[in-house]
């Protein structure tokens, strides 16, 4: 009978073992389905013709305020908490959950959705737009900063972030287009090191950031492409 509930408890735990195995990447599958499903529903939308207008209004405003943050030099990019809150509701243009559009990174096999503002929720759901960084539009004197968890139970989010080397290829689908852009710099900095957010004149730039290193929170590992033309 001993040996019995021996055997039995031991079945159990390999049980538990197997179920504690198998989650993250059970977790992961049903947040991509999630997220297909949802990137599916934000193409249509945006490619019905009644929403053109709308839109382009949107991207009217999103140029001009990029332009107000490359000729004040972001002047309110003071701290973190100026990242946080999105200082535009998407949901006047007919754009819903806050959601501007998705990162594809092929090297990093993920595509998530790009939401403004980086306050906790939106780090939970994809990679966070950094208020007073640049819109993810594309254009000169542009530097869009996105930033992901790296170490997040449900998702992989920015967690292979290392595999990205110079020449990979990023995508951003927008409400109006696909930009794509080509890594060009790597590097570790410390948190309070905000240059990495700054708009370079002349240039049109996307910067990933997320924590380093990984299920650690000393330092942020930053990404940096360019903005070019696919063949």
């Amino acid at each position: 009978m001993r040996k019995r509930i021996i055997k039995i408890i031991a079945i159990i735990f390999i049980i538990i073992g197997i179920i504690l195995f198998i989650f993250p990447y059970l977790s992961n599958y049903a947040y991509e389905k999630n997220v297909e499903k949802n990137e599916e529903e934000f193409i249509e939308k945006i490619s019905d013709e009644k929403n053109i207008d709308i839109l382009q209004k949107l991207y009217e405003e999103l140029q001009r305020r990029n332009e107000e943050l490359f000729e004040s030099k972001q002047e309110n990019l003071v701290d973190p908490f100026s990242y946080e809150q999105p200082s535009i509701d998407l949901s006047e243009y007919g754009i819903e959950n806050n959601i501007i559009g998705y990162l594809n990174i092929p090297k990093m096999e993920i595509n998530l959705p790009i939401l403004l503002g980086a306050n906790t929720e939106n780090m939970k759901l994809g990679a966070a737009h950094l208020t007073e960084t640049s819109y993810p539009i594309g254009g000169e004197n542009t530097n869009c900063v996105m930033a992901a968890h790296r170490g997040y139970g449900k998702a992989a989010m920015f967690r292979n972030i290392e595999r990205l080397e110079y020449g990979d290829k990023i995508y951003i689908q927008n409400f109006r287009e696909r930009l794509v852009y080509e890594v060009y710099e790597i590097h570790i900095v410390t948190p309070d090191n905000i240059s990495e957010l700054e708009i370079k004149e002349g240039q049109d730039i996307v910067t990933l950031i997320t924590c380093h290193p990984y299920r650690h929170n000393s330092h942020r590992y930053i990404v940096k492409a360019k903005r070019v033309i696919e063949e």
